[in-house]
């Protein structure tokens, strides 16, 4: 039985509340703690025991850094990179053209700056050289450097790292790595075969960072000062928010303390991106996914590849503006573009079934700039792993998205090592592709046969989880406050979200194109304001606006709104289901 009695909310969704379990264990943490059941629920549903309660609600990075020297080739690596430095030697940085690519070069470039020393950046047209090291831009770098650092990518460049005759090549990245590496000096990656997979929930820019703070140590033990690493967590948790790497564990760490120093507004990069976004408020991770990394991204999609990177690395106020509003101008673009291939990705793979274990789509002439994108949206709206392929000439190179508990990247390896695929690698939630236009059917139906036996196929619609019922009156902005303590929320760590029974429309008004503005409360507390953003694009918009009395269950994230200096607490609402009886 769903959750308030839901089985099938407005949107279609059943909903799901937290087991006897979880309620016992939070009741239990209640009472040990004194802390309100609703954030205890919330710790609880994330495995939370009560005596870690204080500790996970103001983590540590001190805590829970790991010891960088737990990943093989690290002292190597960061020894050569100090090497590098000390002897001035000619460094060229290598970086993938997305957010945690860009980020990751932009540590080693603020890093190296602090010294007085300088990098070569090079990032690949996304067009013309694709994903990763290639072999003459890797030639052309080892005839004028000495040490080529390549950050995000290189872990399947065999052929592209050999190229690169008569300098060292280090490899920073996070990638699923293959039954062999690359012939570089060092290879540094928690997603190497040979690894434990303790870490294999990095990104590229924590795996750099955790090089810096390995370089750092290096340095002291040589009685040199390195340079300040607090400072450059903002990179940090713009890369690992963006890449969708799980909030979890010293992920959750890297990520407050860098939303921390991201709000001291310092890196101008930064500034000027939040800026022609227009962030208004203190940054959270929402911010970093949803306002920053699209903008950082563009450039890599449709643009310019290093405009991304060469911003965030910026220390020049005007410089840093007029590449933030290219960016912005870009990221326009970039969704007209998205939005005429999603429509025409969804249709087709509409014709072909939604309810297959793969969702697929492949066109002619479709950006490879969105296809990730549009991907992304195929699974958010099946529920299922998506692959979209854009076609020019007879390759076609394709991005894919994943859900929980499917493998996708090893998929895709296991493809690329039967032939199938020209080339093909990434990690669990997300991966690249190219594609021979003879082989597109055989390879998607093998993929689906692949991500069939992995259990892709199985889930209906998403349920909505919640954590538990909340009323107006408790709904307090200390209590938001609290329960926003226990994130920062994304990828593996879901915000919590709380049901209001049995309410009633005191308001309802649409806002804009397709958002709703309304209020509701109960037969005699207090009234609570709510925003739905995009209710009219599916069936809440009508159903709250034309209410004629009826009462709602009503379902969402509690947030703070801030108005003319008062803070309140209001519902950002997700589903809603009629009340019976």
């Amino acid at each position: 039985m769903g959750f308030l009695g839901v089985e099938t909310s407005l949107t279609g969704r059943r909903w799901v509340g937290p087991g006897a379990e979880i309620e016992r264990l939070a009741e239990a943490m209640a009472q040990q703690t004194a802390l309100p059941l609703p954030i205890c629920l919330t710790l609880a549903r994330r495995g939370v025991a009560p005596e870690e309660a204080q500790s996970f609600l103001e983590p540590q990075l001190r805590d829970l850094l790991p010891d960088p020297r737990g990943l093989r080739d690290m002292e190597k690596a960061a020894h050569r990179f100090l090497q590098a430095v000390r002897g001035r030697e000619r460094i060229a940085i290598f970086a993938d053209y997305d957010v945690d690519g860009g980020s990751s070069a932009a540590l080693l470039i603020w890093w190296l700056r602090a010294l007085g020393l300088s990098a070569t950046l090079y990032v690949p047209d996304r067009i013309d050289e694709g994903y990763g090291p290639n072999e003459p831009a890797m030639r052309m770098l080892a005839e004028g450097h000495d040490l080529i650092v390549c950050v995000d990518c290189g872990t399947l460049s065999h052929d592209a790292i050999a190229a690169a005759q008569g300098a060292d090549v280090v490899i920073l990245d996070h990638h699923l790595g293959g039954e062999t590496l690359p012939p570089a000096l060092a290879v540094v990656n928690p997603n190497r075969q040979d690894e434990t997979g303790d870490l294999a929930h990095l990104c590229a820019a924590s795996v750099v960072f955790l090089m810096l703070v390995e370089a750092n140590r290096q340095m002291r033990a040589d009685g040199a000062q390195g340079p300040d690493l607090m400072g450059l967590l903002d990179l940090v948790a713009l890369a690992t928010v963006a890449d969708v790497a799980p909030l979890v564990g010293v992920n959750r760490a890297l990520v407050r303390q860098g939303l921390r120093v991201m709000a001291r507004r310092e890196r101008p990069g930064l500034v000027a991106l939040a800026d022609v976004a227009r962030m208004d408020s203190a940054p959270r991770a929402y911010h970093l996914g949803f306002l920053l990394g699209p903008r950082v991204n563009a450039g890599g999609r449709i643009g310019a590849a290093d405009l991304g990177a060469r911003l965030l690395a910026c220390a020049n106020m005007p410089e840093a503006i007029a590449r933030a509003e290219r960016l912005d101008q870009l990221n326009t673009e970039r969704r007209d573009i998205e939005a005429e291939v999603r429509d025409a990705a969804l249709a087709q793979a509409e014709a072909r079934g939604l309810d297959a274990p793969l969702v697929w789509a492949a066109g002619e002439g479709w950006h490879p700039g969105v296809v990730g994108i549009v991907a992304s949206r195929l699974k958010e709206a099946t529920n299922r792993p998506a692959i979209v392929i854009g076609f020019d000439g007879n390759e076609g190179k394709g991005s894919g998205r994943s859900v929980s508990g499917v493998d996708l990247g090893a998929a895709i390896q296991r493809l690329t090592a039967e032939g199938l695929l020209i080339k093909g690698g990434g990690h669990k939630m997300a991966a690249g592709l190219t594609v021979d236009r003879a082989q597109l059917e055989p390879a998607m139906a093998r993929l689906s046969e692949l991500l069939a036996k992995q259990g892709a196929g199985q889930a209906g619609p998403a349920d909505l989880r919640l954590d538990g019922m909340l009323m107006p009156g408790a709904a307090t902005p200390d209590l938001v406050d609290l329960l926003e303590s226990a994130g920062p929320f994304g990828a593996g760590a879901p915000a919590p979200r709380h049901a209001f029974p049995d309410m009633a429309i005191r308001f309802a008004k649409r806002v804009g194109a397709s958002h709703l503005k309304l209020s509701f409360g109960d037969a005699s507390g207090p009234v609570m304001d709510a925003i739905c953003f995009g209710a009219f694009d599916g069936p809440l918009g009508a159903a709250l606006e034309g209410h004629g009395g009826a009462r709602f269950h009503l379902a969402g994230r509690v947030e703070i709104n801030e108005w003319g200096g008062r803070r309140s607490a209001q519902l950002r609402l997700e589903d809603a289901a009629r009340a019976t009886g």
